[in-house]
């Protein structure tokens, strides 16, 4: 509110100094627009604005027939587009413009879907950054899948988001439900579904393996669909926001077991959706009669891959390399690998076995490949001795070593000798240097202290080496000459 005096001087310098309402809020400190509200009440009309005419304004029906057959259309291609056609003004008021005409997506309605007991469940991975075993450095995944009834969760991690990992995970899932639920929502993961175009889908064959032995209806939700399969998007966050963060494990196999616990307690003790007089556990006792039963045997979900052997026995399998007898050598094995064993076949014959190593062994780790069944693997930078040795590797370990209980013999006695007398020679020769060689040492050193640089070393390199005079026969090879010709030069003897 201003006062009578501040609207009397609004009203004349309004009509006596030609102000501008502009100007005159700028020098009363006050708002335009209640200066505008001032004379309006005095009776003064206000002075309407003049709208010119905008640079963009040809070139709206552009925009509006473009926009209604691509509504997603990015402002910067219609700007290229009104620019071949002779616009001059600037992207940003065009992209003003191209907003305001812009279509709006219409908002949609979602309804809250019921299940009923032990008829679907919902299956997710999750991705909880990476975890570093030994010198290997491995993606974290979280198996989810819950129950859409009771909302009961099932959570197990994993070193990566393979087939085998995906089976292992439904057949510990069924086992802690103990039962099958008639109906799994996927989403459209490689896992699950190969192709599909609208609703034709071709499933992955080993997910129909599963699903024919448990005898449940795999069904992949609509291609970015998320709020198809919420009760799983929504037990990915709660693991996100209450189990793992701050959470401290001393490897996989311990955050499993705090994984499972924590399903067992905490999830377990929510309230449930269904009916919030009930807990997630006593939901879930109630749903657990309606699952289907398990079968007779598991499901054996090992990853199954073919490795060529190349002329050293290693088979080459995610990250390691796995010792194989040297008879299997230049073929192809099979390798079928279990989260925690891996074995080789030539063939239906096994013919290796390790423990499976989730790391990488290194050169300097002193850890080097197994040399049977039951042995740790080894790294491709580890490969010192072949797993079983072949004939000439035996016959060269015995060849250097006596029988047990004595020292080792040597290899060859003649070479050893004649090794030993070239030393002596050598040695017995070093102190009988010329004079001239002695002279010679300081200025070789002196020589040696101005090195030519880089350059004149190479070319010098090149140069054919300078033809050396054969040395002299030394008077001590020849003992036996030399006493011949000294008696020679004394005579005979009288």
């Amino acid at each position: 509110m201003i006062t009578k005096e501040q609207a009397a001087e609004v009203v004349r310098l309004f009509h006596a100094e030609k102000w501008k309402i502009g100007t005159i809020a700028a020098q009363l400190g006050i708002h335009h627009g209640t200066v505008r509200r001032t004379l309006s009440r005095e009776g003064v009309a206000a002075p309407s604005r003049v709208h010119k005419p905008s640079i963009v304004a040809p070139y709206e029906p552009l925009i509006v027939e473009t926009l209604g057959t691509y509504p997603r259309l990015p402002a910067s291609r219609l700007y290229v587009m009104a620019k071949e056609r002779g616009y001059a003004g600037s992207p940003d008021h065009f992209r003003r413009v191209v907003a305001l005409h812009r279509p709006r997506p219409v908002a949609e309605a979602y309804l809250r879907l019921r299940t009923l007991p032990g008829e679907q469940a919902q299956v997710d991975w999750a991705h909880f950054g990476n975890l570093l075993v030994g010198s290997a450095e491995r993606q974290l995944m979280a198996f989810v899948m819950v129950l859409s009834f009771s909302r009961m969760v099932f959570l197990r991690f994993y070193l990566d988001a393979r087939m085998s990992s995906f089976l292992h995970g439904h057949a510990s899932a069924f086992e802690f439900f103990s039962g099958v639920p008639r109906v799994l929502l996927y989403d459209n993961l490689k896992s699950a579904v190969l192709e599909r175009k609208g609703d034709a889908i071709r499933f992955h064959p080993t997910l129909l393996e599963l699903s024919a032995h448990y005898r449940y209806e795999p069904r992949p939700v609509a291609v970015a669909r998320g709020n198809e399969k919420g009760r799983v998007e929504r037990a990915i966050q709660y693991i996100r926001t209450s189990f793992f963060p701050a959470r401290k494990y001393e490897g996989l196999a311990d955050l499993n077991r705090q994984a499972l616990e924590w399903c067992q307690t905490t999830a377990a003790e929510r309230r449930s959706h269904e009916n919030e007089k009930l807990l997630v556990r006593d939901a879930f006792e109630q749903e657990r009669p309606l699952l289907l039963a398990l079968p007779e045997h598991g499901y054996v979900g090992d990853e199954r891959i073919t490795a060529d052997i190349g002329k050293t026995p290693y088979a080459r399998f995610d990250l390691n390399d796995y010792s194989v007898p040297a008879t299997v050598t230049r073929r192809s094995v099979t390798v079928v690998a279990s989260l925690g064993r891996v074995r080789i076949f030539d063939g239906i014959e096994l013919v290796a076995e390790h423990e499976r190593s989730w790391a990488t062994i290194d050169r300097e780790s002193g850890s080097y490949p197994g040399t049977g069944r039951g042995q740790a693997p080894g790294k491709r930078a580890s490969r010192t001795r072949p797993a079983v040795p072949s004939s000439a590797v035996v016959a060269r370990a015995v060849s250097c070593t006596g029988p047990a209980g004595q020292e080792p013999r040597r290899r060859n006695d003649h070479a050893d000798q004649a090794a030993g007398s070239e030393r002596r020679r050598r040695g017995r020769g070093r102190h009988r240097r010329s004079a001239q060689a002695q002279h010679a040492a300081p200025r070789r050193c002196a020589a040696r202290a101005r090195t030519p640089p880089l350059r004149a070393r190479s070319a010098a390199r090149r140069r054919p080496p300078p033809t050396r005079r054969r040395a002299r026969a030394r008077p001590h090879r020849h003992a036996a000459l030399a006493r011949g010709l000294r008696q020679y030069r004394k005579g005979p003897r009288p």
